[in-house]
């Protein structure tokens, strides 16, 4: 009885639970979102980042996946590239290209 309760304040000290960071590419997953949208005016069904590519030590690219439904019902994937300096975070080219996978 005494370890069940000894057990039990432990974790009750120490809680196991650990608080999860946000991605770091989560900014850009928003704006692939976001210029989706704009583009397709469509509802974004599904969406996976796929990584991070260092092309250049100016520019690194991530890509994402994204499933879309458009307001007929037509649904279909999307590739979202956005190419951006990693030291400044500015975009250089988002680029699109069209999936029925």
């Amino acid at each position: 009885m005494k370890k069940l309760l000894i057990s039990f304040l432990a974790i009750l000290i120490f809680p196991t639970t650990s608080i999860e960071a946000t991605p770091e590419y989560a900014k850009w997953g928003k704006i692939a979102v976001e210029e989706t949208q704009k583009r397709y005016k469509a509802d974004i069904i599904d969406y996976k980042h796929i990584g991070r590519t260092k092309l250049t030590p100016k520019k690194s690219e991530e890509k994402f996946k994204l499933w879309i439904r458009t307001k007929v019902g037509n649904e279909f994937g999307v590739f979202v590239s956005i190419q951006f300096d990693p030291s400044t975070e500015i975009i250089q080219s988002i680029q699109f290209s069209e999936t029925n996978r």
